[in-house]
């Protein structure tokens, strides 16, 4: 990774602006059922902190369009990060203005600081100069390590760094960028690249940058059944996009003229109805009868998948094979998850793409046996399409300096 990071600086006596992830899910009571992106910026903070930084953390959390929603405040977050540090974590009710400037002057080295959501005020999303100005005056250096919002231009992850001189990544972005990069720039092979999720609109991109790159591409989930109409199959009830099947046709042929092995599902579990009462039944890809839906891949794909990924040394996984929210309907994605977990055992390198795939993980309690589970949905996917992330590109690069400072 070309960009300067964490390790690269001497924090002492510094104050620190570090865009964090806390986008947590709360519950009524505003309790925090979830803490894992909390816990994910551990490293970075307390590397800052022992070497007598000043952090001054800031997230943004749900989508409160433009101004202070009660039930969208930090504060719970503040809370939680300050027991996960074991001291005082100060929680300033705005991200900018007369509060969030007192408390910054308050500090001292090693504290630690959260403001009020970002997006509380338009700016944030907008990209506002004014914003961002008001957001960097806060800090003499930035650290971004927030890789799920690197692909947003906000003020906050790309409007920001204009004002700072060193902009860095921190550590869990400087993991992301380490594990996808290589993924996709030098893999060790035979690499393979498992694509699922409901849509193909959401995956062309993916498929098209991953043809020419992967030896091995296996396609699960909704968009499963586009392609088949695509090849004239019958599908039943199932999620089909009917201005996608000429789309479908074309990357099919395309793929045919890549490096890459197309493997589809042989046999798919249908039911009439998403249920967790449902009863599914297995059939062949190829003769899904009318009135049912394709809800999961079945055993025969299961095994069919494993075959086509034995010996490959690196996996990328995007997207469920299944309507895995439904417990009829789960098996064949934490399959997948299983599998990616003992070929990881074996010395593969597993990377996976966050959204759904990386709830699977986390629900088949798999986390700890992937190579690497990436926190952001939205960027990891970009990522893998080949597109430049904003708040990636605008992070100081190495080149500038090769001491640390």
């Amino acid at each position: 990774m070309n960009k300067l990071t964490v390790d690269d600086i001497y924090f002492n006596g510094r104050r620190v602006l570090v865009r964090v992830d806390f986008n947590v899910p709360l519950d009524r009571n505003q309790s925090i059922t979830d803490d894992r992106r909390i816990k994910a910026s551990l490293p970075t903070i307390k590397k800052i902190l022992s070497d007598g930084g000043m952090v001054i953390a800031c997230s943004h959390l749900g989508r409160p369009k433009g101004k202070p929603v009660p039930e969208m405040s930090l504060r719970p977050a503040a809370v939680r990060l300050g027991e996960l540090l074991g001291k005082e974590v100060a929680f300033a009710e705005d991200c900018i203005g007369p509060e969030a400037s007192n408390l910054v002057g308050k500090m001292s080295d090693g504290d630690c600081l959260l403001l009020e959501n970002l997006r509380f005020h338009a700016g944030e999303e907008k990209n506002d100069p004014d914003f961002a100005g008001k957001l960097a005056s806060l800090a003499d250096i930035y650290v971004n390590d927030a890789f799920g919002s690197a692909h947003r231009a906000h003020a906050s992850t790309e409007g920001v760094t204009r004002h700072f001189n060193q902009s860095l990544a921190g550590y869990l972005m400087e993991k992301e960028l380490r594990y996808l990069g290589k993924a996709l720039a030098d893999p060790e092979r035979p690499f393979a690249a498992i694509l699922g999720g409901a849509k193909i609109s959401g995956k062309i991109d993916v498929i098209t940058n991953l043809m020419d790159k992967v030896d091995v591409l296996i396609i699960g989930g909704g968009m499963v059944f586009t392609f088949s109409r695509a090849l004239g199959r019958p599908i039943g009830d199932s999620l089909l996009e009917e201005d996608k099947v000429d789309l479908a046709r074309e990357i099919i042929d395309k793929v045919k003229g890549s490096r890459a092995k197309l493997v589809f599902p042989s046999d798919i579990v249908v039911a009439a109805e998403i249920a967790d009462t449902a009863e599914g039944k297995v059939v062949p890809l190829d003769k899904i009868p009318d009135g049912m839906k394709g809800l999961d891949i079945g055993p025969d794909s299961i095994k069919l998948f494993a075959g086509a990924l034995a010996g490959a040394r690196t996996i990328v996984w995007n997207g469920a094979m299944g309507v895995f929210e439904s417990k009829p309907f789960a098996e064949g994605t934490f399959a997948i998850a299983r599998l990616l977990a003992d070929l990881t055992a074996k010395g593969a390198v597993t990377v996976v793409g966050g959204g759904d795939s990386a709830a699977a993980v986390s629900q088949a309690g798999l986390e700890g046996r992937l190579t690497h589970i990436s926190t952001g949905g939205g960027a990891s996917l970009e990522f893998l399409e080949g597109k430049r992330l904003p708040g990636v590109e605008a992070l100081t690069a190495s080149e500038v300096t090769g001491e640390r400072v």
